[in-house]
């Protein structure tokens, strides 16, 4: 990481910059299954500076509708003094909870505090063993603090002891979708939002709903940029190929590489796999591609839409079809990137890799994983996964 030029105010999590958002739009068209959006932030006057592959930290705030229902559970006003757990400043319980504590996910003080002040008559105090870890777990998901607060009416709190049993409200980290070359002061971002319905009960995702539902021109967003280290593009005048593997929001930092390329006139192939549900509502920045492969600024794009036929298809199986130049691409020093889901899609996509090179090189399963333990310790396999 750069060191800050002298009398450049250094933002982080304790002193982030104060941006607004210029520009949101929708990028997923009428009847797609979740609405994923494009977020400008505008920087002008911080100074900030990014490069594709770093990250935007934004520090959300909570849902005020499901702070007052947990309020009102509580038998709170909301107007009890707190100590805020962000700034330790005295401020009314309502604004400690809305901006600074964790009220979706539960933390294991708050189940102690309801097993204590339910002398164990509580399903609670039977999972919480152990023996009973997964239990309990699956019991979790799905469920907020206010779920506990309402399955046990008889414990009772204290605002300030409420308080100390939930965590800090932590910052959302999110890949940066543009070149600074390309926007000078602004920072684009790519963001699905996360909506869902569990325990009769419609959730949201604290952060993406922030953005989508809870900010107007004139909302402060507190951000700073997180930088990221080995996930960067080879400098522009190299002509090492790029092959970019980027399916829903993992096409972020794709984009941002794309626009950097374009601004840098970057020398090397490359190549780009996007994959979402159907390419009529999901087809994220499809004009801004189609204008990259017209001007040469990428050389390929291999899209995967997994609903608009009988069966699923998957970037992994795009690629799997393309083996044969994907596999001279790698003998000409490609480097491979992706960003997305770690679960799923990076497995599968790491064992295409492996078939591709297994098939193609004609080799071993044995010479594959050597092929590839090699191809990692080049740092060719840059992987930004979540």
């Amino acid at each position: 990481m750069s060191t800050p030029a002298p009398g450049k105010p250094v933002y982080n999590v304790k002193n982030p910059f104060i941006a607004k958002v210029k520009k949101a739009y929708d990028l997923s068209g009428p009847g797609a299954p979740k609405n994923t959006r494009h977020y400008e932030i505008d920087l002008s006057g911080s100074g900030l500076e990014y490069t594709p592959g770093d990250s935007l930290a934004v520090q959300p705030q909570n849902d005020p509708a499901l702070v007052d229902d947990m309020i009102q559970v509580l038998g709170f006003t909301g107007e009890e003094i707190v100590t805020h757990p962000k700034t330790a400043a005295q401020v009314p319980i309502r604004q400690a909870l809305i901006e600074g504590s964790l009220i979706t996910e539960v933390d294991n003080k708050l189940i102690k505090a309801i097993i204590e002040k339910t002398n164990g008559q509580t399903l609670l105090a039977d999972m919480n063993t152990p023996e009973t870890k997964q239990a309990l777990k699956d019991y979790l998901w799905g469920r907020f603090v206010i779920d506990l607060l309402i399955e046990n009416p008889d414990a009772k709190f204290e605002p300030a002891e409420f308080m100390a049993c939930l965590k800090k409200l932590n910052i959302r980290l999110y890949s940066i979708s543009s070149s600074q070359k390309a926007h000078p002061e602004e920072v684009h971002l790519t963001i699905a939002t996360v909506k869902y319905t569990s325990h009769g009960r419609e959730r949201g995702g604290v952060a993406s709903t922030f953005l989508a539902e809870r900010i107007t021109p004139e909302t402060p967003i507190p951000v700073f940029v997180n930088h990221g280290k080995g996930f960067r593009l080879p400098e522009p005048e190299e002509e090492t190929p790029v092959i970019m593997i980027g399916p829903g929001t993992g096409i972020a930092p794709f984009r941002a590489f794309v626009e950097e390329r374009k601004a840098t006139g970057a020398k090397g192939k490359a190549w780009l796999f996007f994959g979402e549900v159907s390419e009529k509502t999901c087809f994220f920045y499809k004009d801004e591609f189609d204008g990259y492969l017209a001007d040469g600024t990428l050389t390929k794009l291999t899209t995967a839409w997994s609903r608009d036929q009988a069966e699923k298809i998957y970037v992994q199986h795009k690629m799997l079809e393309n083996s044969a130049e994907i596999f001279a691409w790698l003998q000409q020093g490609a480097i491979v990137y992706v960003c997305g889901d770690a679960a799923r899609m990076a497995v599968d996509v790491d064992k295409a890799l492996h078939t591709i090179i297994e098939n193609e090189g004609s080799m071993t399963p044995e010479q594959a994983v050597e092929y590839m333990t090699a191809f990692k310790d080049a740092k060719r396999y840059r992987r930004d996964v979540y």
